[in-house]
Order: structure tokens, then C-alpha cells, then sequence
């Protein structure tokens, strides 16, 4: 944000109004990238190139198996992360499975609290009025 106004405005007011010093703001630009930013960009260009490989199929798992037969040593939580990160997705086999279908007809138990869910103390409804 910063960057696309300092052009107009300077850095110095803009950290003013932002109430953020403007050391700050130069040790960030004068700072390297992380180690693990540099591999993560290394990593998703891989991880692309075999999802895109699969049609889009490949999930993490696979993702991970690849990549080890490619020489690419990398956790499998690291491209998990990556994948959920940039909203990458493999196929998702079968659907879900219903283990509960009420039956419509059944009798539904007696309402013993006519529905006044308010407690004097606990374990304790208020008695009947």
C-alpha cells in the first residue's frame, strides 16, 4: 500500500496517518526473502506442474508420492499446506454416506420440559407454574 502512494504522498507522511514507523517500513524493503518463502515459490511450481499432470486429480498424497519419484525430497505437510494455501484441490471419490434416515412416521419422545430451557442452577429446570 505504501509503495503505489509513495510517489504522491512520501513514505514518511503515510506512516504518520497509518501510525507506523517508518523504520519499519525500510528494514522490510531492505530485507531478504525467508528461506522458506524462496522453497514454497520453488515447490508450488512443481506441485502445479504434477497437479496440472493429473488432470487435476492428484491430491496431496499422490502430489507427495510424485514428486519423491521425481528426486523432490519435501514433507508431506509442507505441500498439504501449500495446496490449501493457494485453494489447489484433487478429486474427491465417492459421496457421502447417510448413517442416519429418520422414519417419518416414528413416534417422537414426550416433550418433558415444554421447551422452557432456562435453569435456576444446574442440572435443575425451573418447577412448573
Amino acid at each position: 500500500m505504501i509503495d503505489d502512494h509513495k510517489d504522491r504522498f512520501g513514505v514518511e507522511p503515510i506512516c504518520r496517518v497509518l501510525e507506523f514507523p517508518p523504520s519499519t517500513y525500510y528494514a522490510h524493503k531492505a530485507r531478504k526473502p525467508a528461506r522458506r518463502s524462496l522453497r514454497d515459490e520453488e515447490l508450488l511450481v512443481q506441485i502445479r506442474r504434477v497437479h496440472e499432470a493429473s488432470a487435476r486429480t492428484y491430491g496431496a498424497r499422490r502430489i507427495w508420492h510424485q514428486l519423491r519419484r521425481d528426486g523432490i525430497e519435501v514433507a508431506p505437510c509442507t505441500i498439504e499446506r501449500l495446496m490449501h494455501v493457494h485453494g489447489i484441490e484433487g478429486v474427491v471419490r465417492g459421496g457421502k454416506r447417510r448413517t442416519t434416515i429418520p422414519e417419518p412416521t416414528a413416534p417422537r419422545p414426550p416433550d418433558l420440559v415444554d421447551r422452557r430451557f432456562v435453569a435456576a442452577e444446574p442440572n435443575r429446570l425451573r418447577s412448573r407454574t
